[in-house]
């Protein structure tokens, strides 16, 4: 996901190894190089993903490694910025927020997009805020409380931002659950390591 432009240091997934400023004003993440993974890296990605709580002795069991064998694996990982942290899925309605808003902006043709991405990325709202190519600018997901804070969010903050020209706003009307990506991925080798 690119959505790491400018976000405040508590919203950031990955370091901030940024390039220079792209011709919209806004700093490019930087694709980060593959690192290599073997079997035993691959399988410890997985295990976390479906439990990032289980425990370096639980794993170390499960891979019938030891676990300070396990605490340097994991720790390569992580140094690599393979692993960059580790987290909590939320019941969003549970906590309050039960809408989720699908945002698209496009800002006046030639305007320097940085200062938008930047004020954007800084909402509490916004959840992601991704650059995009095709017929918009930038695609952001919201997670809103109901329809007046939606209203709010849009009128009083997003439609006043200086260059955004228009936005097309769409509700999810049910969420469906994420896979878990990372076992679906990393459980096989990549074809090119087979």
């Amino acid at each position: 996901m690119g959505n790491l432009i400018d976000m405040p240091p508590h919203r950031r997934t990955r370091p901030n190894t940024s390039s220079p400023p792209a011709a919209g004003g806004f700093d490019v993440p930087e694709q980060s190089p593959a690192v290599p993974l073997d079997e035993v890296d691959r399988r410890i990605l997985v295990l976390l993903s479906e439990d990032s709580r289980r425990s370096q002795r639980a794993l170390a069991r499960e891979l019938g490694m030891s676990a300070p064998a396990v605490r340097e694996r994991i720790g390569r990982l992580e140094r690599l910025g393979v692993i960059r942290g580790y987290g909590v899925r939320l019941d969003w309605s549970a906590a309050g927020y039960p809408m989720t808003v699908y945002l698209s902006i496009s800002a006046v043709q030639g305007y320097q997009q940085g200062e938008i991405v930047k004020q954007i990325a800084r909402m509490p709202e916004v959840e992601w805020l991704d650059i995009v190519t095709g017929g918009i600018d930038m695609l952001a997901r919201l997670r809103v409380r109901d329809h007046a804070h939606l209203r709010q969010v849009l009128v009083e903050e997003i439609w006043k931002l200086e260059g955004v020209q228009r936005t097309e706003t769409s509700l999810a009307i049910v969420e469906i659950e994420p896979r878990n990506l990372v076992a679906e991925l990393l459980s096989e080798p990549p074809d090119d390591q087979e």
